[in-house]
């Protein structure tokens, strides 16, 4: 794991984190996804069966799950497991209706009134990710928002495994979270099938959740006839800590953000030489007999850096710089990092906050921005799984008192019929 004590050097390290999924490949996958798309969009589930044979090896046919096994899921599960899930959907839920966007009317002094309404969509598509490995939570995070939104149908697509099968804590999720239609597809077919629909999966209106590069792609170019939530990359962390951090708490939580996936980042910065040190010493220790090696040492390998700054302020300027998803603040005063922290997709303040914390259960949403994108954006929420339209109501004085102004507007962009559109009401 590189460790570096110099902030050129550091600035050009985050951005070549922040672009690691730029690649030379980009237009190679781009040309393999779109071709997908087009099945998809001409064959419907003939295509979807095809390349689910081709990629994941099994036949999905039947390809929905039947309401019967959801329940199933959720009656077979660990009476310790489901508590849990019911504990996270309640915080998570609760969380969720305070986000709820208020429609408003704003009334004019001349009896015009002007409205936005805030409205659900119809149809939402979740992907949850599947195959080799199981995420629960993700299936909360996803389908609660819309519920939560008003959202009559929600759709769940998932990869299964080599014999076809979701796993069963995710069946269970969707069980709890009021899912009844889930299918077990994945990848760029799952997410053609969303959008343009098919025999067996209705077109939806917004897509959410996150998946591998294909998908990321596939949403990328569906975008624009079917809305979705964002284009997320490989997950990442960056903890700002002092000297009053423990070096084991440190390398868990870095390992935790490691064991996701090779691409997945881990960054330290600290204004403890002696704690950089001793971080490295605590991760490779921990690493020997992780379950998860292979992923965690390409990942710490690759896309880990340790930066030894000089001051908070240092800390401070470059984790703006890289505009990190998830920031866990380690210090003996984190609210006072937090004050200078200007992009972030969640904060993690303090050392009984590791970022699993908000995985899992906190309430606020884990599907954030990366890949700097908290810059502009920030997390998964209700309003990703509503639209607002604006209602517009003036009656004849407020045209009488307003058209002027209107006319003038209309005229310096030369839009001559708009002028007319006011004039003839006046002149009625």
């Amino acid at each position: 794991m590189k460790i570096i004590n110099n902030k050129k050097e550091a600035f050009r390290e985050l951005k070549r984190i922040s672009n690691r999924t730029n690649s030379e490949n980009n237009n190679k996958i781009n040309l393999i996804v779109d071709k997908i798309l087009q099945e998809v969009k001409n064959y419907g589930d003939i295509a979807v069966e095809k390349y689910t044979k081709k990629f994941d090896g099994f036949n999905p046919t039947p390809m929905q799950i039947n309401e019967s096994d959801l329940k199933d899921a959720w009656v077979e599960i660990d009476i310790n497991l489901k508590k849990s899930l019911e504990v996270a959907h309640k915080r998570i839920k609760n969380f969720h209706e305070k986000e709820v966007p208020a429609s408003f009317t704003i009334e004019g002094d001349y009896g015009d009134k002007v409205q936005r309404r805030w409205t659900p969509v119809k149809k939402a598509g979740i992907y949850i990710p599947g195959g080799r490995a199981a995420y629960p939570s993700t299936v909360l995070m996803n389908a609660i928002p819309a519920k939560v939104a008003g959202v009559k149908e929600i759709i769940m697509v998932s990869p299964g495994n080599k014999e076809g099968k979701i796993n069963k804590t995710v069946l269970a999720a969707a069980y709890l979270s009021g899912i009844n239609k889930v299918f077990r597809i994945g990848g760029a077919q799952a997410i053609g099938a969303l959008a343009f629909g098919t025999n067996q999966i209705d077109k939806v209106d917004v897509i959410s959740g996150p998946g591998n590069i294909y998908v990321t792609t596939a949403k990328k170019l569906i975008y624009g006839s079917t809305g979705i939530d964002s284009l997320a990359g490989p997950s990442e962390i960056l903890i700002i800590a002092d000297e009053t951090a423990k070096s084991s708490h440190i390398a868990c939580d870095l390992l935790a953000q490691a064991e996701h996936d090779p691409l997945a980042s881990s960054i330290l910065l600290t204004t403890s030489k002696d704690q950089a040190k001793e971080v490295v010493e605590q991760i490779y220790k921990r690493i020997d007999d992780h379950p998860r090696k292979e992923i965690c040492l390409q990942s710490i390998k690759n896309w880990g850096l340790i930066v030894i700054c000089e001051n908070y302020e240092s800390c401070i300027e470059l984790s703006n710089n890289f505009a990190p998803e998830h920031l866990e603040i380690l210090a003996l005063d984190p609210k006072m990092i937090l004050e200078g922290i200007e992009n972030a997709g969640a904060i993690f303040l303090g050392k009984w906050t590791p970022e699993a914390v908000g995985d899992y259960l906190a309430g606020p949403n884990h599907t954030l921005p990366t890949s700097g994108n908290s810059r502009f954006s920030g997390s998964l929420g209700v309003e990703t799984f509503m639209k607002n339209t604006s209602i517009i109501e003036f009656n004849e004085k407020s045209l009488k008192v307003n058209s002027l102004d209107i006319m003038n507007l209309a005229k310096s962009e030369g839009l001559h019929s708009h002028v007319n559109s006011v004039k003839i009401r006046l002149k009625d």
